[in-house]
């Protein structure tokens, strides 16, 4: 029997809801299965200009009214974009839930992008692709989405370019929302100690007045991938590195294997291979770490270090000598073991964040239609065999297989 509850209004907006009893903040939000990867050409940086705009009034709401509403009493509002998905969220305590549903409910559904706003945050939004450039170590990661996803919606900047921003007027966030937004790809997520039964009586109050919108999408799916080495001369004092390729969709039955594959190499762990082999051994990076990003169609691993430019080359060698050891040399019945429990805690550990756990429900919702428990994800975890990572070493990380994309000092 699954630990949560969920129910699909008669719109098609699906509410998600778990109760965990020891806590007295109530986290919930709005997860759209809307992202960057479903703008049109010009519209590159409008779903993330959209997040910030559904701050900045609705209806019934001007700006200041929206921001005050939680953090009066103590609670927060907020939201992110991704390649793929939208969400608007808050955590107040449990006896502040109806007013952070109420207002969440207004800002995804009501918002209308007062044009004075517009010009306003068009600003703060080219600011902050300001700052993200002069980030190294996060514009290389995104700048090598572009390397692997060259032409595709996955490889465009989440931030848009400065041309497009520039541009926006409030027809085309309302012409984007109409093209994407349908309440069967939209859910409500919560996990508070408040009951279900309280949930959904709050849900059918503010959501059951939302007309049902049914849209049928097309995501261009990612095909024809070409290896690539990309080295970018800046003005910067370090270098900078990024190594990796296209990985196993959301669906594929691999994920979860290299999923551990990758924890194994460069996951969060100071005992990871990379993070042994490059800054213990030989003291030539502050961060080296590896990231798994899974679509519905596609992929990504990404292995970032930043090291000195006369390092570069050595370093380069370092990361590709460990790839060249899981592609060639099993792991033991105790390293197999230990990377199993090492994942398998982690993971239990990351549920114990409830906004982590919140966003988790929604997403899971949108993207399999199911929620997996912890011990059917530790199920999956125990009954892979080494040679299974062996395998699929073999399958995705073969050096003809990988891009390169490089940050050097000018």
């Amino acid at each position: 029997m699954p630990d949560y509850h969920i129910h699909t209004l008669e719109n098609g907006i699906r509410v998600v809801h778990k109760q965990v009893l020891h806590t007295k903040i109530a986290h919930s939000g709005f997860v759209m299965d809307i992202g960057s990867r479903d703008e049109l050409p010009q519209e590159q940086g409008l779903a993330h200009f959209w997040e910030h705009m559904a701050f900045k009034g609705t209806l019934k709401r001007k700006s200041f009214h929206i921001l005050n509403r939680l953090e009066t009493v103590g609670g927060e509002l907020n939201a992110y974009t991704t390649k793929e998905k939208i969400c608007f969220y808050s955590s107040v305590l449990d006896k502040h839930f109806e007013k952070s549903f109420e207002l969440l409910t207004d800002i995804t559904f009501h918002s209308v992008f007062p044009e004075k706003e517009i010009e306003k945050e068009r600003g703060v939004i080219l600011e902050e692709m300001a700052m993200y450039l002069d980030t190294p170590e996060e514009a290389i990661v995104d700048e090598f989405d572009a390397v692997v996803f060259d032409g595709h919606p996955l490889g465009n900047n989440i931030l848009g370019t400065r041309e497009s921003v520039s541009n926006f007027q409030k027809k085309d966030f309302r012409g984007f929302i109409e093209r994407n937004l349908s309440t069967d790809a939209l859910v409500f997520c919560s996990v508070s100690n408040l009951p279900f039964e309280k949930v959904l009586k709050l849900a059918e109050k503010y959501l059951s007045g939302i007309p049902s919108i049914k849209k049928h999408r097309e995501r261009v799916p990612f095909t024809g991938y070409t290896p690539q080495a990309v080295t970018i001369e800046k003005p910067i004092s370090q270098a900078h590195c990024v190594i990796g390729c296209p990985a196993y969709a959301l669906d594929d039955d691999r994920r979860i294997p290299f999923f551990m594959l990758n924890n194994l190499l460069g996951g969060p762990g100071m005992n990871s291979r990379l993070n042994l082999a490059v800054r213990e051994k030989h003291g030539l990076v502050y961060t080296i770490d590896s990231n798994y990003a899974t679509y519905i169609d596609t992929g990504l691993l990404s292995i970032y270090f930043g090291t000195e430019k006369k390092q570069l080359k050595r370093t380069t060698s370092l990361v590709m000598k460990e790839l060249k050891k899981l592609r060639e040399k099993q792991l033991g019945s105790l390293q197999l073991h230990t990377a199993k429990e090492q994942l398998m805690g982690q993971l239990a550990m990351a549920e114990e964040s409830n906004m982590g756990l919140m966003m988790m429900l929604g997403k899971s919702i949108l993207d399999q239609d199911k929620v997996e428990s912890l011990n059917e994800i530790f199920d999956k975890i125990k009954s892979i065999e080494a040679l299974d990572l062996m395998d699929i070493a073999n399958d995705v990380l073969r050096e003809e297989n990988l891009s390169i994309l490089n940050y050097v000092p000018a």
